[in-house]
Parts: C-alpha cells; sequence; structure tokens
C-alpha cells in the first residue's frame, strides 16, 4: 500500500532497446579538438587571452581589485600582528625538527610568504614552516650531515661549519622540491594529490606526530641525543633516550613541564570561549618573552648548562648538488603541496571563493626556490598558525604579508633579545601544538565501524612511517591504498560481507520498483513480511548487477560469482546436452527409440547402455544443433533411457551495466564468452543501462556476431522486464521465497 500523502508520477513511453532508441533518436556527435587544434590555439596570442594568462599567474590581480579598503585593511592588520607573533615562534620551534639553527626558521616564514602574496590563490592560508615537512628535510640533513661521524663527501662542503653545511643541505633540498613542484604545476599535474586520499594523509601526519614528539623530548629532557634517519630510527632514538635518562636536565624539565601546562590550558580556554574573544590569547609568544627574560635574569645557560637559541646573521646562497637529496625531495614536494591545499579548499569553501591547484603548485613551487636562494627551507602551512589568521579576521593575503613584515623586524631588529630564550621551550611549544595530530587517532573506531578498508589504510600508513621514516612509510601507504582501490573494484563487496553474490528481482506490484533482495529489507510496518512489501518476481527471470568496471583483474571473479549466482555452469550444461542428443540420436538410428506425439517411446525391452565412443570435446561446446530430430526437446521434461540433464529454470537473465565505466580487451573476451554459454543453452541474456561509451567500444571490438547480438541491449531494466514478460507471458509471478534469499552485492 502506498503511505498517506505519497506522490505518483506515470511516466507512458514505447519501450526501448538500445537498437530502436538509436533509430528513433538521431546521436548527436560533439567535434572534439585535435592534438594539432590545441597546438593552434596555445600558439594563438590576443589580448583576452594574454589577460587570462596574467590573471591566472598574477592571482594577485583579481582579489586587489574587489578588496575593501575600509572593511578588510583593518582585519588584515590584526590578523596580520597575531598570525606574525605566532610564525615568529613556531619558525623558530619547528627548525628544530629540521635539525638547523632555529634562526634559520625565520627566514622561511618571511621569504616563502612575500612569494606566496603575488602567486597564490588562497585568501586565507598562513604560509611557512610546516612540522611534518620540517621533520622530513630534518632526516635528509642528518643522514648527510650526521651528528656524530663526517658528513658525506658532496662537493662544496669545504671549508664549513657543521651547521653551514646543514644549512646547505636544507636549502638545496628545498630548492629541489621547488624546482619539483614548479614543473608539476607548469605541466598541470595538479591531480597526483587527489592520490593521497584524507585517511592516508591523517595516518601519515599522525605517524609525523610521533616522530616529532619523539624528536622534541632530547630538548625537554635536555639531553645530547644524535639525529637519526632512516628505517627504525625513532626505537633506536628512543633507545638512546632511555639510556641516557640518568643525565636529564632538571631545569629543563622544568620549564617544560610549566610551558606545557599554561600553554595547554590557555589554548583550551581559547578554544572553548573563541566566540567570545576578539584574537585568541597569544600565550605562546607570552610565556616565550617571559621564559627568554627569566632565562636571561637568572643565566640559565652558565649556571644550569641549558642549550640556548644563539643569534646569527643571514648567510649569502650557495646552491648545492641535488644528486644525494632527489629521492627525499619529491614526496616533500607531494606532502607540502598535498597539505596545503587540503586547507586551502577548506576555507575557499567556508568564503565561498575559487582556488586552482596548478596554480597552487606554481605559487608554492616559486616561493621555496625564492627562500632556498636566501636559507629558507621548505615551507607549507601549519594548521594552526592558517587558523589564527583565519579566525582573527583576516580577509586577504594581505594579512600574510604583514606577518611576514613581523617576522623580519624580529629577524632583522630584536631577535637577539631572544638569543638566552631556552631550547627546551622550543620544545614544549612544539608538543603542545602536536594534540590536534596526535587526536587524530581517535578516527581509527569510527573507521573501522565504517570502512574497513579505509581503517587498513590509516593503521598500515601510520605503522609503516614511524618503523620505516617517513618517506618510506608515505610510500607504504600510498601502495595499500591503490592496493585497497583493487581489491575493491577487483572483488567488490563481497570480500568485505562473505556474502553470496546473486541479485534477485524484485517487482513491487503497484510500483513497479525493482530492488535487491536482502533479509533485512522491512514493509512499511517495520517487519520482514511479504504482505506488507507485496514483493515478487517473475519465473526463470534473474538481475544480476555488477556495480564496478570489468577489467582483467575482476572478470574471472564476475564470472565465478555469475554461476555462483545462477546455481550452475552453462558449459557443463552445454556439453551435457550436447552429449545427450548424441546418444538420442545413436538410439534413434539403433531403432531404441521412436517419436510420438506423446514423445519418445523406448522400444527396447533390455537396458540401454551406455556408448563408450571417443568424445570430441570441441563439438560438444557447439550449440545444440536439433535440424535432424523430428523435435525439439524440452531439457526439463523426463529424458527417455534414463538420460539425465541438469535443470535449468531461469530463461532469461538480465546484468545491470549502470556502474560499468569502463571494461578492458580481457574484460571483453571474458564477457563475450559468458554470454555465447547462457545463449547456447536458451538463456536470453540482456544488458540494461549500458554507458554510451562501453557500448560503442563493444561495436568497435567487434563484440557482436550471429550468436551476441546488439538487440539484446536496453535502455532501463524496467525495458528489459517489459520486454521479458511480453516474449514469456507463461512467466506467471510467484511471491518470492524469503527463506532461499541471499544478499548480494558484486
Amino acid at each position: 500500500m502506498m503511505r498517506p500523502g505519497a506522490q505518483q508520477y506515470v511516466v507512458a513511453r514505447p519501450l526501448y532497446s538500445e537498437e530502436s532508441f538509436a533509430e528513433e533518436h538521431e546521436k548527436v556527435y560533439r567535434q572534439r579538438k585535435t592534438m594539432l587544434d590545441h597546438f593552434v590555439q596555445l600558439g594563438c596570442c590576443c589580448l583576452k587571452r594574454a589577460k587570462n594568462a596574467a590573471l591566472s599567474l598574477l592571482p594577485i590581480i583579481g582579489w586587489i581589485k574587489i578588496y575593501k579598503l575600509k572593511e578588510w585593511l583593518f582585519s588584515d592588520i590584526v590578523s596580520g600582528i597575531s598570525t606574525g607573533l605566532v610564525a615568529v615562534l613556531q619558525g623558530l620551534a619547528y627548525c628544530l625538527l629540521a635539525s638547523l639553527p632555529p634562526w634559520y626558521g625565520l627566514f622561511s616564514a618571511f621569504f616563502p610568504v612575500v612569494i606566496y602574496f603575488f602567486l597564490g590563490t588562497s585568501r586565507h592560508i598562513s604560509v611557512g614552516p610546516f612540522p611534518v615537512l620540517c621533520l622530513m628535510i630534518g632526516s635528509v640533513v642528518t643522514r648527510i650531515v650526521p651528528d656524530e661521524g663526517p658528513p658525506l663527501n658532496i662537493t662544496g662542503f669545504e671549508g664549513l661549519t657543521s651547521d653551514e653545511q646543514r644549512v646547505l643541505v636544507a636549502s638545496s633540498v628545498t630548492f629541489l622540491v621547488g624546482i619539483m613542484q614548479l614543473a608539476m604545476g607548469i605541466l598541470q599535474v595538479g591531480f597526483v594529490v587527489m592520490y593521497l586520499s584524507d585517511t592516508l594523509v591523517s595516518g601519515f601526519t599522525t605517524a609525523a606526530a610521533i616522530h616529532i614528539l619523539v624528536s622534541q623530548l632530547k630538548f625537554v629532557l635536555g639531553l645530547q641525543v644524535p639525529g637519526l634517519s632512516g628505517p627504525f630510527s625513532l626505537i633506536y632514538t628512543l633507545e638512546i633516550i632511555f639510556n641516557k635518562i640518568t643525565s636529564t636536565n632538571v631545569c629543563d624539565v622544568v620549564i617544560s613541564l610549566v610551558i606545557l601546562v599554561v600553554v595547554f590550558i590557555v589554548k583550551e580556554i581559547n578554544e572553548r570561549f573563541k566566540s567570545k574573544l576578539p584574537v585568541p590569547i597569544p600565550i605562546e609568544v607570552i610565556m616565550t618573552v617571559i621564559a627568554c627574560g627569566v632565562s636571561y635574569a637568572f643565566d640559565f645557560k652558565k649556571r644550569y648548562g641549558i642549550e640556548v637559541v644563539g643569534y646569527e646573521s643571514p648567510m649569502a646562497p650557495n646552491l648545492p648538488i641535488f644528486q644525494e637529496t632527489a629521492v627525499e625531495a619529491f614526496p616533500m614536494a607531494i606532502v607540502g603541496f598535498a597539505v596545503a591545499f587540503s586547507v586551502a579548499k577548506v576555507y575557499s569553501v567556508k568564503h565561498d571563493y575559487t582556488i586552482d591547484g596548478n596554480q597552487e603548485l606554481i605559487a608554492f613551487g616559486v616561493s621555496n626556490i625564492f627562500g632556498a636562494s636566501f636559507k629558507s627551507f621548505a615551507a607549507s602551512t601549519a594548521l594552526s598558525r592558517s587558523a589564527v589568521q583565519e579566525s582573527t579576521g583576516g580577509k586577504t593575503q594581505v594579512a600574510g604579508l604583514i606577518s611576514a613584515l613581523i617576522v623580519m623586524i624580529v629577524t632583522l631588529a630584536i631577535g637577539f633579545l631572544l638569543e638566552p630564550l631556552p631550547k627546551s621551550v622550543l620544545g614544549a611549544v612544539v608538543i603542545v601544538n602536536l594534540k590536534s595530530m596526535l587526536m587524530q587517532v581517535r578516527e581509527i573506531p569510527y573507521l573501522w565501524r565504517r570502512d574497513k578498508p579505509d581503517c587498513v589504510v590509516w593503521l598500515a600508513t601510520c605503522v609503516a612511517a614511524v618503523l620505516l621514516g617517513l618517506d618510506l612509510g608515505l610510500a607504504a601507504g600510498l601502495g595499500v591504498e591503490l592496493l585497497s582501490v583493487v581489491l575493491r573494484v577487483q572483488f567488490a563487496f563481497s570480500c568485505l560481507f562473505t556474502l553470496i553474490l546473486s541479485l534477485m528481482s524484485m517487482i513491487d506490484k503497484d510500483e513497479e520498483s525493482y530492488r535487491a533482495m536482502q533479509p533485512n529489507m522491512f514493509g512499511d510496518c517495520g517487519c520482514l513480511c511479504p504482505t506488507c512489501l507485496q514483493i515478487y518476481e517473475p519465473d526463470g527471470v534473474m538481475i544480476f548487477r555488477i556495480p564496478s568496471p570489468l577489467f582483467f583483474a575482476n572478470i574471472e571473479f564476475f564470472r565465478s560469482k555469475l554461476l555462483e549466482a545462477l546455481g550452475f555452469n552453462p558449459l557443463r550444461v552445454l556439453r551435457k546436452r550436447n552429449k545427450a542428443l548424441r546418444r538420442i540420436r545413436r538410439l534413434l538410428k539403433k531403432g531404441c527409440l521412436q517419436w510420438t506425439s506423446e514423445g519418445f517411446l523406448n522400444t527396447s525391452f533390455g537396458p540401454i547402455a551406455d556408448s563408450k565412443e571417443e568424445e570430441n570435446i570441441k563439438e560438444l561446446d557447439l550449440p545444440t544443433d536439433f535440424k535432424d530430430l523430428p523435435a525439439r526437446i524440452n531439457w526439463n521434461a523426463e529424458l527417455p533411457a534414463n538420460i539425465v540433464v541438469p535443470r535449468v529454470d531461469i530463461h532469461s537473465l538480465v546484468l545491470d551495466f549502470a556502474a560499468v565505466s569502463f571494461l578492458d580487451i580481457s574484460a571483453l573476451k571474458g564477457l563475450k564468452t559468458v554470454l555465447k554459454e547462457l545463449i547456447r543453452i536458451e538463456v536470453m541474456v540482456y544488458i540494461v543501462a549500458c554507458d554510451p561509451y562501453v557500448l560503442q567500444k563493444l561495436h568497435d571490438c567487434c563484440f557482436f556476431d550471429d550468436e551476441v547480438q546488439s538487440s539484446m541491449f536496453f535502455l532501463t531494466l524496467h525495458d528489459a522486464m517489459l520486454h521479458i514478460l511480453e516474449k514469456h507471458p507463461e512467466a506467471t509471478e510467484r511471491k518470492a521465497d524469503f527463506g532461499k534469499v541471499t544478499n548480494c552485492l558484486f
């Protein structure tokens, strides 16, 4: 029964197969541009193309024209100052992750921001050091210039101190990262970040947060721990820390604990009362200034042996050789861009403007190339810093430019005042800012309940990145993610639910709707009762839905599950029938059988022995031939001479191709083989909702012949069902047997 207030619709149109629809409606072909047309269009120059090119390469032209000076400038100034103070502190702190002198972090918070101001398409992200990227740079730096032992033999290291060598390595990696990002942007391959799913990025950043936490323990505890890189470096680092735990500097621990507690509490206050506070309390900056003053007043460096930041002026750039860092630079380029693009996309949706992924690649590429020339390291965006810029009212990248000016003032004018700042303070600040990344572990129960393959990707990426390092971990996570996609397509849902793969048609008499038969399907009364559902299925008809593309890896799986749903193997049935025909012909020839109006009559008084003649398997696979028999044989009726052939109760099979977006040559051959086997045992096959691209490919590949014809394709499932019921009026409808129903999702 219809529920009260339900709307109805009535459609009256002819029954269409693909052939009849194509005959009645002329297909409109869109003219496609050739490669030559693209080159000609690329080479032509006009005022409009020049204007579009300028707007594309310099997005600042687009938004500066609509800049509301009176409404936006003050908000951008407030946001810029707040973000600049945070950028100064994070620049110093995150530099420790890169195993570099802290002051070089300020360069990364200044030079890339200036370039992004002109080239970037996002108006709200704060460009600068990103902890995960800093850690990846640090692994390269410590591999080439280790804390203990000589550095690698690289040209350009002569006459340089250890810190200068490390800065040289970091700037070279950054320069190479910038070149890769710029090249990807020019080649319009920004789509590569689509392969980094949110699940993979979440697992990867969680692992990176664990690495960062371990790397900062040496500063928090005041220990001398060499920087390690490579597989299992985290475990080796923890081992060294535990061995040296008795040498912990108590003053460093006390300072770190105080900073951790105070900063954590104030950050929670900022989060809870963010709607009431005009700007977040810059607690990191406040605590840094206080710690710096206390350290200077009590001379922590001499009295307690605390390691402090120190200060040095910027140095002229010196480009290194890229050969040793090329492999590590590529994942840095991808991760840096992926994180920045993800954050930019969130803010672009929130504030209703568009961003261009390829232009973002160009912007970050040029920013990193320019910054590397001034000894900065790879830049991306820090989530917390971008949140500060947006939440304090930032409207455009004018706020970013002002934050860069704040960093420049600190670097050139008052930076020396931070010289007595204990590194344990920076370590504590870094650890506090890891909260959001570490809390991503709460996603595991949700993913396990909702999507187990995604949960496996998360866990595999996180564990691999923790144990093998961030670069190898990212590669391993990407491999697991792609493998999960292949397995989902190859085995579809059966690999998840271990359900028998069959999809039976269910026709509601009143509404003529088709649904998957499932044991958990409920009627209007909330119970599983055929009376409420009024579900019937035509006798001898089966509908099998294929919810994935068909290709070489899953065609055999498709075949096996289709046969499982049918309940018989059509090739075996065909061979049994051909064997039976041979035997019937022999018996007729010998006179042991006679044809009467009532069927075959056994004229032999004794038992009929089986023939032991050799059988030609190839002949058994051919279509059944009744031309020399007096009549066609009803294979579902009782056969003479104790001949037994498997019973086939299905006369029509409908394959729903709605989800088949493509098929390759292997799948095409496998599909044709299955169709021929079914047609030869008198099971008519109908394919519905086939994509025009797939249908055209079938024509181009000479898929159709005398047996497999294009007339089997219908526009919709209902068209095919009406055709079947018209062709088989004897297919009386019977109520579905819920006791035999199994859920099928291919």
